[in-house]
């Protein structure tokens, strides 16, 4: 029996291409593991009323971990004109599959290295060594909205001060998107940035929040952010506003080592680091619980592209990289990381992205090769 059992979402669009890719790379690494295709995406939207299927829920509780390539996502006025005829009018809601698994598995960890490789000719800087730690299953991606508002949920807003202005608007002509912090998870992803920073000798966390205007969340976060740092005597906690954040990443990225953030912010910041070392090409993430995980590249299904085998596979290969490191196979991921970066500085395989014409099955296919020779 393998050791392990793991999940393959391709989804759709790219996705499907990378997946393809990453599965090179792991009939060569040969892990001990059965690999269980599900089904998830823009298809199974369109013909069930449902982008992640009950079904694909549930073989997931059956497994170790999973990889997530990509899937569509739309806003729900116009992923209602796709479904088909037998589901319109029928009170269905999209909800991106993505959020819900991060919610329904209680992934309440997002952690998105961006690496600058040597010989990338797409490094903003060849310096850049900084990990993101995004909280993955509060703040504004909750997905507690209200569009009409309804007028209970109106009545108990009305009795905040700032309120007022807003007393005379037609209830249909207001939405709310609800920004929700617990204590429990500020400190679970304070915690597990200091952690990562002591592990590897990283010198700085850097929290990312807005608590000079947003107050009560952002400076719910901050409060047990400084009483978290008390207990890593040895590690800088540096606290800054997220647009000056942006500034800085660009001004002097290779400043910062570990950053910590709410959820969006966390999702802005990250895919500005990605750009850093190359775009998201080359961004990987793990979603991780206390004890499963869901690794995926951080880019979207990029539709037009689909089949094409066009796109940079490495984020899904750094992804699976992520995945051999949680699992404890850290020779494997460790070699993987070294084959990724001898074909980026070789410079002879290049996805389009690069300034390249070669496909993603082929470089998967050299990751593979080098993996091999190390």
């Amino acid at each position: 029996m393998p050791k392990y059992r793991i999940a393959c979402l391709p989804g759709d669009g790219v996705g499907i291409d990378v997946m393809d890719a990453a599965k090179i790379v792991l009939d060569e690494i040969n892990l001990d593991a059965e690999y269980v295709y599900g089904d998830v995406g823009w298809e199974f939207w369109k013909t069930e009323g449902d982008p992640l299927p009950y079904r694909t829920i549930e073989l997931l509780r059956e497994t170790d971990c999973c990889l997530f390539g990509a899937v569509t996502s739309k806003p729900n006025e116009d992923a209602q004109k796709e479904l088909i005829p037998d589901l319109r009018n029928k009170d269905i809601v999209y909800s991106s599959a993505i959020v819900r698994l991060r919610q329904e598995l209680n992934l309440h960890t997002n952690l998105r290295p961006c690496k600058a490789y040597p010989r990338n000719p797409l490094n903003y800087r060849d310096d850049v060594d900084l990990v993101v730690f995004r909280e993955n299953t509060e703040g504004l991606y909750a997905g507690v909205e209200f569009r009409p508002l309804p007028k209970e949920v109106f009545h108990a807003l009305m009795t905040h001060k700032k309120m007022k202005r807003f007393e005379d608007m037609l209830l249909d002509e207001m939405a709310v998107s609800c920004r929700i912090f617990t204590k429990k998870a500020c400190r679970n992803i304070v915690r597990q940035a200091f952690e990562y920073a002591k592990e590897h000798n990283r010198r700085s966390v850097t929290l990312v929040e807005k608590p000079n205007v947003i107050r009560e969340t952002s400076g719910m976060m901050v409060q047990e952010a400084r009483k978290i740092a008390e207990e890593y005597p040895g590690i800088e906690l540096r606290e800054t506003n997220v647009d000056a954040m942006c500034m800085w990443l660009v001004k002097n990225p290779q400043d910062y080592d570990v950053l910590v953030s709410s959820n969006m912010f966390g999702d802005i910041i990250s895919d500005l680091a990605a750009q850093l070392v190359g775009g998201l090409g080359f961004a990987a993430s793990g979603n991780i619980g206390d004890d499963y995980a869901i690794f995926e590249p951080t880019h979207g299904s990029a539709p037009k592209y689909a089949g094409q085998y066009k796109v940079n596979p490495i984020a899904m290969i750094r992804s699976v990289e992520l995945m051999l490191d949680w699992l404890g196979e850290r020779d494997c991921a460790a070699n993987l990381e070294r084959a990724i970066s001898s074909v980026i500085k070789d410079g002879k395989i290049k996805t389009y992205d690069i300034g390249g014409t070669n496909t993603s099955l082929e470089m998967a296919e050299a990751i593979a090769k080098e993996y091999e020779e190390l």
